[in-house]
């Protein structure tokens, strides 16, 4: 191409940096909240899509790495939270430290200088300690110091992350208390008063043992973001269970069927009836891909038509699934020539573009590139779109692509 837009990456990452609940907790908390501990790994697992590792003693034998520490909580930094800036070949499953990752991962001047590199103007972060929607907050003993937890990312997200350094080019995504949706509610007015569009959820909460969204329990979070315009934004593996198929398959399994999750949420939010009721609703699966949707919404439109009546959905679900797609769901893709060689059967007004850093799987530092092979077949005026101008829209963007508060 001769010339190729500015990314707005929808699914990037940050490392919180040790202060983050540090600084913003009450002291009363400071001691027993989220906290940075280096020690030796004594054993680490990720088999059947379940992640387990286990810190050892101080003086123990084993790799020394950074781990966050939250009551019976023992999560390090590895290799895969950061990967960026390594050979394929290179990345394994290790513990690390602050030092040995790449400084874009929790640094904002060095962000911004990373994401000049790979052609990317601005970009949506989810966490990493809180997991991709707080779930590290929802699993605690004690849910006073969960909301302030949640609260305090929040604040840091909005006013350190996005701060004035990032200059708008980081867009915020907060976190809500999944315990109690009034609570949850009231999380995204207080964020959409200053100025934030997104919040992340998890795409099938019954795996957390939270209600599904075929009940009205979260009818006040759901009309929270309907009417302040609020997008719901999905990562794969914020229900904390990857897909897979035994509990000794390998990683590769997991992560080549890793939009599975998104597969089935998106059908369940398609046959709820959600989205007659919120009007204004819109909801996002990062990192899920897209060369799936077109068959989903082939099959979905089916059953609709021919089983609704059995299906339990002809009361609450008035239009085909298809059309319900078009105007309330986004797909997100980083490396999907599939899925856009098939753009016509999901919608260009309905895709996202996402570079990942700092995943192992992130196109960086060549998303352009990866962008320019696999969009070359189609108008500028369909790139621009993908690339940027759905996320303008979605998020409440300035016209140049920026975040205003």
């Amino acid at each position: 191409m001769e010339t190729f837009p500015k990314i707005i990456s929808v699914d990037d990452h940050t490392v919180e940096p040790p202060h983050v609940w540090r600084d913003r907790l009450p002291a009363r908390y400071r001691d027993v909240g989220p906290r940075i501990v280096r020690a030796p790994l004594k054993e680490m697992t990720f088999l059947g899509g379940k992640f387990a590792p286990v810190m050892g003693a101080e003086g123990d034998d084993g790799p020394i790495g950074d781990w966050w520490v939250y009551e019976d909580l023992h999560r390090p930094l590895t290799r895969l939270d950061t990967a960026v800036g390594y050979d394929r070949d290179e990345i394994k499953l290790e513990v690390i430290t602050y030092e040995q990752m790449r400084p874009g991962s929790y640094s904002v001047p060095d962000r911004l200088d990373d994401m000049d590199v790979n052609h990317v103007q601005s970009a949506l972060c989810f966490p990493t300690f809180p997991r991709f929607c707080g779930q590290t907050f929802t699993e605690a003993g004690d849910r006073e110091l969960g909301l302030l937890g949640v609260r305090a990312y929040n604040d840091w997200m909005v006013e350190e992350w996005c701060g004035p350094e990032a200059r708008g080019r980081l867009i915020p995504l907060t976190l809500i208390p999944l315990w109690d949706a009034e609570l949850a509610a009231a999380e995204v007015r207080r964020n959409a008063d200053r100025g934030v569009r997104a919040v992340a959820f998890s795409e099938i909460p019954p795996h957390l043992g939270l209600p599904s969204i075929h009940t009205d329990h979260w009818d006040p979070f759901l009309r929270a973001c309907d009417e302040t315009g609020t997008v719901i934004a999905m990562h794969i593996g914020s229900s904390s269970r990857m897909p897979s198929t035994s509990a000794d398959a390998p990683p590769a399994v997991g992560s080549t069927i890793t939009f599975a999750n998104c597969c089935f949420s998106m059908v369940d939010w398609l046959m709820s009836g959600k989205f007659e009721r919120f009007p204004n609703l819109r909801i996002m699966y990062a990192e899920g891909q897209i060369g799936w949707i077109p068959y989903i919404l082939e099959r979905a439109d089916v059953v609709w038509e021919e089983n609704r009546g059995w299906g339990g959905v002809a009361e609450k679900v008035l239009r085909p699934p298809s059309e319900l797609f078009a105007g309330h769901v986004y797909g997100c893709f980083f490396d999907d020539a599939f899925g856009l060689g098939n753009l016509d059967a999901i919608g260009a007004g309905n895709v996202l573009y996402e570079t990942d850093y700092p995943h192992s799987d992130s196109t960086w530092p060549k998303s352009r590139e990866v962008g320019e092979a696999q969009m070359g077949h189609l108008a500028p005026d369909v790139v621009e779109r993908i690339v940027r101008g759905n996320a303008i829209e979605l998020l409440g963007l300035t016209a140049d692509g920026l975040w205003r508060p």
